[in-house]
């Protein structure tokens, strides 16, 4: 369900453990109340914590960390978030996310990508949010340096970005289906797509210093994917706000940092030490945990 790598960018010598996903993503806000608000109500997180950060989450598992206090919304042309994609377990959930947003007439944009149904909207800041299920039975994606597409499961071409047939996936719902139910278990940080200065230079920390895979990448796009374990992509890296973007001005909404989450503490090690081999300064923190700045300037990860 992979996309064709580069032949220029080979996998790491040593990849990152298989096991390795995203965890919370931590946003900073104009307005902490107003945000939840959104992320109940209209995403569908649990608020574990309203206090300040704010946490939110599915389940009891953490997602979402909301810091307010920021000075003005998300700087355009800036590096930063793109989105950050939760991944819910089946078209159900999904169906009901989209009816949901529906109900209540909030902007959103679903979206066919063939190996994954999504959705799109954006909080009160313009941080970017996806919604998706993984629906590889459907057929997978392509990436070459000239193009991004889709095959579907019969071999047919796709744009991978067609309209969702809505009242197919509608029929995952009955009619007393609850749909401002909460987000379920299961319901995890997929991925996080960020916009970076440079690909080439983001892809050579993300793949080269830390370890992840690469799984497609187009020069002329501005775009490339990396992954752990096979996955089609934990990490989105583009350079759509911009070759050579500027980070965001201090006291901007947007990402202040997000999780990488390893299985081991010795793979957490392995990679800390490479990215000290590789001259990345590594921040004091808490035991069980390494905090790094990429290169891009996109913020701590």
């Amino acid at each position: 369900m992979g996309m064709n790598e580069p032949a220029a960018l080979q996998s790491p010598a040593r990849s990152i453990a298989p096991q390795t996903g995203v965890g919370a993503v931590h946003l900073a806000v104009t307005n902490g109340e107003r945000a939840l608000g959104f992320y109940r109500d209209v995403v569908g997180l649990e608020v574990m914590d309203d206090g300040s950060p704010v946490r939110l989450g599915a389940a009891g598992l953490e997602l979402l960390v909301l810091h307010p206090g920021a000075y003005q919304p998300v700087a355009q042309g800036t590096t930063g978030l793109y989105h950050l994609a939760i991944v819910v377990p089946n078209r159900r959930e999904f169906a009901r996310v989209v009816r949901r947003l529906m109900e209540i007439r909030h902007p959103h944009s679903p979206t066919d990508h063939t190996l994954t149904k999504s959705d799109y909207l954006w909080d009160p800041d313009g941080n970017g949010i996806e919604i998706y299920a993984e629906t590889p039975e459907d057929g997978s994606w392509f990436m070459t340096d000239d193009d991004f597409g889709a095959r579907d499961s019969s071999g047919r071409l796709r744009s991978g970005r067609d309209p969702i047939h809505l009242r197919q996936l509608f029929g995952e719902l009955t009619p007393d289906d609850d749909l401002f139910l909460p987000l379920p278990a299961g319901s995890k940080m997929g991925h996080v797509h960020l916009h970076v200065r440079d690909v080439d230079e983001a892809v050579s920390f993300y793949s080269g210093l830390m370890g992840f895979d690469v799984t497609g990448m187009s020069r002329r796009l501005g775009m490339a994917f990396v992954s752990a374990g096979g996955y089609h992509h934990h990490l989105g890296l583009n350079t759509w706000a911009g070759r050579g973007a500027p980070p965001a001005p201090p006291g901007s909404a947007g990402l202040r940092q997000f999780t990488i989450e390893l299985p081991t503490s010795a793979d957490l090690d392995e990679v800390a030490g490479r990215l000290g081999k590789g001259g990345v300064k590594l921040a004091d923190v808490p035991a069980g945990r390494v905090a790094v700045e990429d290169a891009p300037a996109t913020g701590p990860a």
